[in-house]
């Protein structure tokens, strides 16, 4: 894709989320109009409690939007990467709000358990509650679905919440048919067990929200992908140090090394940069801030021969990921190379100082210069 297109990619995606988040405000505000009918009319306290939960689902695609258009803002001289992590702060107010509607019907719901009121249902009553069974899946499979597409972590918990809502209002049609058949009231308990979900949902959805705020590690895919475009340019034998750090929603900036010959001159690097910066940008929507350069040795055998002694030693470590950057300097009589060790790794500084220990003896004659490095997508496996 050109500039030009990923722009407008971008904005297709804000439209999208804000026609969905319409779309389950409108769905959402009828659900609990109905259903807050039906619950007084019946004394129903897990209906009526349901209909609270639509107008929290409502209230939250209404941020959604919010979000969606903050985050939409163009970068400007206090924010110049943008301003996409708004949809991060929404997400944070959507499970704010969550939490408090599911403590707040827990409590109602305890009070009705102290002072029970008997339901009185009738059967156009239930025929409502079933048919919003229905229309909650499938607006809850219709927005996460949307919502997986154009990555959007608000619009995949709103459907994943719009399910959950239809497995409780599934829940609340069969205590109506209980106490129709065997005259026993389960409504405050069922209400008391659906504020408990929410509860927990709401838990959940805040430990999201702050972890994507505090930052997290680059997805695994996206950065593989990318590593695997760069080494793709006949001229990079490595691509390493890929940091991306996240600005919203398929907003990436960062940067990462290559490994080019030493015999590149000036000219032939500045176009090899400029063409993988345009290349991923166009083909990952990601911002290349910097392209480092690791200088490789090309010509000297010597140097070559040296190069796959020390990873032979390097790499028979366990909590050893890679070895990069090698260049032997014959001049300064250096050594120099980076060594990626895991996190799984109890002393990471133990084990750089166990790797120096080993190659030192070696290569006596020549200063080692060992750089500890940290991979910024390892995997967990």
């Amino acid at each position: 894709m050109s500039v030009s297109e990923v722009l407008d990619s971008k904005k297709k995606r804000n439209q999208t989320i804000v026609k969905t988040s319409i779309l389950g405000i409108m769905a959402n505000v009828l659900l609990a109009a109905f259903k807050a009918t039906i619950g007084i009319m019946t004394h129903s306290i897990a209906i009526t409690m349901d209909a609270v939960n639509n107008i929290s689902d409502a209230a939250s695609s209404l941020i959604t939007i919010v979000g969606t258009k903050l985050a939409s803002k163009r970068p400007d001289r206090t924010h110049p990467f943008g301003h996409g992590r708004a949809e991060y702060l929404s997400a944070l107010v959507i499970s704010v709000i969550v939490l408090y509607a599911g403590v707040a019907s827990l409590k109602e719901s305890i009070e009705k358990i102290i002072h029970p009121d008997m339901p009185d249902y009738t059967s156009i009553s239930l025929i409502i509650v079933a048919v919003a069974v229905v229309v909650k899946l499938l607006l809850g499979q219709y927005v996460k679905k949307v919502g997986i597409k154009v990555n959007s972590d608000s619009l995949i918990n709103s459907g994943e919440d719009a399910r959950l809502d239809a497995v409780i209002s599934a829940a609340t049609l069969a205590a109506a048919v209980i106490y129709l058949i065997f005259n026993i009231s389960l409504e405050a308990y069922l209400a008391a067990i659906i504020s408990i979900v929410i509860v927990k949902t709401g838990i959940d959805m805040i430990r999201e929200a702050l972890s994507r705020i505090l930052g997290e590690r680059a997805d695994v895919e996206l950065a593989s992908n990318i590593k695997a475009l760069v080494n793709s340019y006949p001229d990079v034998s490595g691509s390493y140090d890929l940091v991306l750090n996240n600005y919203g929603p398929n907003a990436y900036n960062g940067s990462i090394h290559i490994e080019v010959p030493d015999t590149y001159s000036a000219n032939e690097l500045d176009k090899l940069i400029r063409r993988i910066t345009m290349d991923v940008y166009a083909k990952y929507d990601v911002i290349l801030t910097a392209i480092g350069v690791y200088s490789v040795n090309t010509k000297d055998q010597e140097a070559i021969a040296i190069r796959e002694h020390i990873r032979e030693i390097v790499m028979e470590h366990e909590h050893v990921l890679q070895m990069h950057g090698f260049y032997l300097d014959k001049e300064e009589m250096s050594i120099r190379f980076d060594v990626v060790i895991s996190f799984d790794a109890l002393d990471r500084e133990q084990v750089y100082e166990e790797l120096v220990g080993k190659i030192k003896p070696e290569y006596p004659d020549y200063s080692i210069q060992m750089q500890l490095d940290t991979d910024f997508s390892e995997s967990d496996k």
